[in-house]
């Protein structure tokens, strides 16, 4: 009888957490683990908000902000929030899987009670928070800025940040799942300085010359920074920028889910 019961209380002790306790224990280590690495604050935090305050102080804006009759801190907010989603999104996490898939920490969690299906689910738990984070400071910064936005604008903006978030999600894990981490890191870094500068996230796709205009509607960060300002500017839901964002989407995951390597 006892041998039974010690038998049946280590069944019990051996048997995995419920699959929710399992999702939101990933969620806070990639939470924790993106939040204590000073490289990834200063991409996720410092950089967005400095971006806020340049584009806040400086005249980049100006013409934009005269065709709306706005102020440039209305202009800038948008395209920062858009900016957030790329750090965390594709930077943030695609070096963190990186690197992870790289000292073999992708494959053993695979195998475990979490399955990869749950790995990823922790991701983009983390990449929510983060986000959270993120657009309250950039918020509270804005205000204090002076910026005024409609308030009806949050309730349209965040199902097209979350879109964003999952599109670049996407790239982020195509880009960490096909190339060595090295690559990864090197990649993702020149994607953020590029997109940031000319992907028309902080600055409007058509300050720039029309066949580069084009193209720059068409990449992730020109639509997200397209709709975010349309939800912000004018309360309208700009449906193609929506649509590109979800063609991303639909386009880097099934390319994520054909070539991922999970171990390099």
């Amino acid at each position: 009888m006892t041998e039974q019961t010690t038998s049946v209380s280590t069944r019990s002790e051996n048997r995995a957490a419920p699959a929710a306790s399992r999702l939101l224990a990933q969620g806070k280590y990639e939470l924790l683990a993106m939040l204590k690495n000073g490289e990834q604050l200063m991409l996720n935090i410092a950089f967005p908000i400095m971006a806020l305050l340049a584009m806040a102080w400086t005249s980049f804006l100006d013409p934009f902000a005269e065709e709306f009759s706005t102020s440039r801190i209305n202009v800038a907010v948008p395209g920062v929030l858009a900016l957030c989603v790329i750090s965390t999104a594709l930077s943030g996490q695609g070096i963190a899987t990186g690197f992870d898939r790289r000292y073999g920490v992708l494959r053993f969690l695979s195998t475990t009670p979490l399955g990869r299906a749950g790995l990823i689910v922790g991701k983009i738990i983390a990449v929510v928070a983060v986000l959270v984070i993120q657009v309250l400071l950039v918020s509270i910064v804005g205000l204090l800025l002076g910026w005024t936005p409609h308030l009806g604008s949050f309730a349209g903006a965040i199902p097209t940040l979350l879109l964003g978030a999952a599109a670049f999600t996407a790239l982020g894990l195509l880009i960490a799942g096909t190339v060595r981490a090295e690559a990864t890191l090197a990649i993702v870094n020149m994607a953020w300085a590029l997109l940031a500068a000319g992907g028309g996230t902080l600055i409007p796709a058509h300050n720039f010359p029309g066949w580069l205009a084009w193209i720059i509607n068409l990449l992730p960060s020109g639509a997200l920074g397209n709709a975010l300002r349309g939800e912000f500017l004018t309360h309208d839901f700009l449906l193609l920028p929506h649509l590109i964002l979800v063609g991303w989407t639909v386009l880097c995951g099934a390319l994520s889910v054909k070539f991922f390597k999970w171990s390099a």
